[in-house]
C-alpha cells in the first residue's frame, strides 16, 4: 500500500479503542462482569469515573504486588491516555455521532509530560510481556497486553497526532496479536474488539476500496464483525463500560434518542463522577 493511498483511508477504519462501536447497530446488552474486587478492576473503575490520580495509584498498587504482570503498567498507560483524551475533550459523543465534524477535527497539542509517561508505561508493558512469551510463548495474556499496547498506540496517533498512516499500522499489529490470544483462549472476551472491528468498519468501504484491502490482508467480513463486536460489549470485562459508551453513540448515528438515553444514564449511575455522560444526556432532544 503507498503511503499516499493509506493516508487518505479515514482513520473510523482502524482498529482503535475509541473508533469500536461507532457504527454498529444498537442492541440490548446483558450486564457485563463489574469492575471491582482487586486494586487493578478498582483502577479501572476510578479511570471510568475520570478519577485519573486515583487510578494511577490504584494500578501502582498492582505494579509493585505483581511486578511481573504486564497488565499494571499497560492499565497505567490507558490512565494516562484516558486522562489526555478528557483534558483534550477527545471523548464526546457529538464528536462522534457527526461524521463531518470527526473528519474535520482538528491536530492536538499533546502534554509532552503526558506523553512521556504513556510511553514509558506502555514500554514497560511491552518488555514485561515479552519476558513472559520468552518463558511461555502461549501466554495469551501478555499477548493481549501487547494487543492493548498496540491500539492506544493506534489511538494516540489517530485521535491526538492525526497520523492516520501510523494509526492504521498500529491497527493491524493489534487485530494480529488479538487473533492469537484468542486462538490459545477464546473466552478471553476484551481481545475481540480488534478482530470485530477490523471486520464490521472495513466492510462499510465501497467495494472497490474493499478489495484493495482484502489484498493487503485485511478482514472486510461485515456480519463477522458485528457478531465479534456483540460478544466484546456483552461479555468483556475491563472495555466493557467504555463499549456501552460507543453504543450510545451509534444509537444517535441511527436516530435512536431514547435508546442512547437509556444507556448513558444507567452508566451515569454506575459512574456517578464521570460528569462527560450527564453532558451527553443534556445534549439529546
Amino acid at each position: 500500500m503507498s503511503v499516499a493511498f493509506a493516508t487518505r483511508i479515514p482513520g473510523q477504519i482502524t482498529a482503535s479503542l475509541l473508533l469500536l462501536l461507532l457504527f454498529m447497530a444498537p442492541l440490548t446488552l446483558p450486564a457485563a462482569m463489574p469492575l471491582g474486587g482487586n486494586s487493578l478492576d478498582d483502577g479501572y473503575h476510578d479511570m471510568y469515573n475520570l478519577q485519573f490520580l486515583a487510578a494511577h495509584l490504584k494500578f501502582q498498587q498492582w505494579m509493585t504486588t505483581h511486578p511481573q504482570d504486564p497488565m499494571g503498567p499497560v492499565s497505567d498507560a490507558a490512565a494516562w491516555l484516558f486522562g489526555e483524551f478528557d483534558r483534550l475533550h477527545v471523548i464526546d459523543v457529538e464528536l462522534f455521532a457527526d461524521q463531518n465534524r470527526f473528519d474535520n477535527r482538528q491536530r492536538l497539542t499533546p502534554d509532552p509530560a503526558v506523553r512521556k509517561n504513556f510511553d514509558d508505561r506502555t514500554a514497560q508493558a511491552t518488555r514485561l510481556a515479552d519476558d513472559a512469551l520468552k518463558r511461555n510463548p502461549k501466554d495469551a495474556s501478555a499477548l493481549y497486553v501487547k494487543t492493548l499496547v498496540s491500539g492506544m498506540r493506534s489511538d494516540y496517533a489517530l485521535m491526538i497526532e492525526k497520523r492516520d498512516l501510523a494509526a492504521l499500522n498500529f491497527s493491524k499489529e493489534a487485530s494480529a496479536y488479538s487473533k492469537q490470544v484468542l486462538a490459545i483462549n477464546p473466552t478471553m472476551y476484551d481481545a475481540y474488539l480488534a478482530t470485530g472491528v477490523e471486520n464490521y468498519m472495513l466492510s462499510l468501504k465501497s467495494a472497490p476500496l474493499r478489495w484493495i484491502l482484502g489484498m493487503t490482508g485485511a478482514a472486510t467480513n461485515r456480519t463477522e464483525g458485528i457478531r465479534l463486536l456483540r460478544l466484546t460489549a456483552a461479555k468483556g470485562h475491563y472495555l466493557a463500560p467504555f463499549a456501552r459508551m460507543m453504543l450510545a453513540v451509534a444509537a444517535l448515528r441511527d436516530n435512536r434518542p431514547q435508546e442512547a438515553r437509556d444507556i448513558l444514564t444507567a452508566l451515569s449511575k454506575e459512574y456517578p463522577q464521570n460528569t462527560l455522560y450527564e453532558r451527553q444526556l443534556a445534549r439529546i432532544h
